[in-house]
């Protein structure tokens, strides 16, 4: 496999409207990344470009410190799986997977080979004769991926493979991938919508917004350490509860409840005193209480294990994740604390740590 090196890439179209911003990131070999981010902000055409698909406005694109920055795509030796799958309709399963090693006029007994030990990793032994028609959405995605591995390429890229598939294959097709990945120890670089995928898969995850990153980092740093709003509100579901107040007299206070801070907190945001900021808490570091903040159950949702409680605090709406089985009914009250909560700063958007 292979490094990979994203240096200052930039993409801006003919009708000046820019799409990417200033994308840096270092690929180390065998890594796995998830480019992650809601739809428009950046993230296919940022993979696009590694592909050689779109054309590089700026920046460096380096393949184990090569620069291929102006190769052509054939020549870059990576391999792509799209969402739509690709297949050629009139071809079997075999000759779908077999079809690049054909063109690069490969000895055809080291293409059998190749595609049986590609099939048999990806459970197709016995579907090479069928034609994709005949195969699930799931079957179909494994024939794409399929064909990447008969490459063997330096670098897999993958743009939101599992976007067309139901929800429980998604899961099972998600955690092919995850396998493979562990089976190949290959360099990937993965993008989606869908967070799930994205704290599942990832061994670090690039979390963007608008052509620019937000943040580059574990999965539990992204969870645990949003760098600001965008990244707390995106990552986490059900999303982060989020609270509009100022600091005053060691509290945080906002139309709804007054917070008071611990000495930690206090020390913290010793600077933010009289100012504006941004009080955010996860579901599940929502926890009842028997003195705290009051708040009005609109609905629950039992989940098994786990109950989401939908509430109102004053004017502003809270979601709760209990780990327990509940019961509540609209116009209930239940009385709750917060067990970690985090600052951001109302002007940069900024985590405060």
């Amino acid at each position: 496999m292979a490094s990979l090196k994203l240096q200052h890439l930039e993409k801006i179209y003919d009708n000046k409207v820019q799409a990417v911003y200033d994308f840096n990131l270092d690929v180390s070999d065998g890594e796995l990344i998830v480019l992650v981010g809601p739809s428009g902000c950046g993230k296919s055409t940022t993979l696009r470009m590694v592909a050689g698909l779109e054309d590089i406005t700026n920046g460096k694109l380096l393949i184990d410190d090569r620069d291929i920055t102006a190769m052509p795509p054939k020549d870059r030796d990576i391999a792509m799986v799209f969402q739509n799958y690709a297949l050629y309709a009139h071809m079997t399963v075999y000759e779908n997977m077999a079809f690049s090693l054909v063109l690069r006029k490969e000895n055809k007994n080291v293409i059998h080979q190749k595609v049986l030990a590609a099939a048999e990793i990806l459970g197709l032994t016995d579907q090479l004769n069928k034609k994709p028609a005949q195969l699930s959405g799931g079957q179909r995605q494994r024939v794409a991926m399929g064909r990447a591995i008969v490459r063997t390429p330096k670098v897999f890229l993958f743009d939101e493979p599992l976007s067309n598939l139901d929800a429980k294959l998604r899961g099972a097709t998600r955690r092919e991938i995850l396998l493979l990945h562990k089976r190949l120890k290959a360099t990937m670089l993965y993008v989606t919508h869908d967070q799930t995928e994205a704290l599942t898969l990832a061994d670090r995850i690039v979390c963007m917004s608008m052509g620019h990153v937000q943040q580059i980092g574990t999965p539990l740093e992204l969870y645990d350490t949003p760098a600001n709003l965008f990244v707390a509100s995106f990552i986490g579901l059900p999303p982060m509860n989020f609270f509009e107040g100022r600091i005053e007299n060691g509290c945080f206070v906002c139309a709804d409840f007054r917070y008071p801070l611990n000495a930690d907190q206090k020390e913290l945001l010793g600077a933010y005193e009289n100012k504006e900021m941004t009080l955010g808490v996860r579901p599940e570091n929502v926890v009842r209480a028997d003195n705290g903040i009051r708040i009005g159950v609109t609905l629950n949702e039992n989940l098994g294990q786990t109950t989401l409680v939908h509430g109102t605090v004053g004017g502003s709406k809270i979601t709760c994740k209990f780990r327990e089985w509940c019961d509540y009914k609209e116009g209930d009250e239940v009385t709750v604390g917060f067990d970690r909560v985090h600052f951001f700063d109302k002007e940069t958007s900024n985590a405060v740590r």
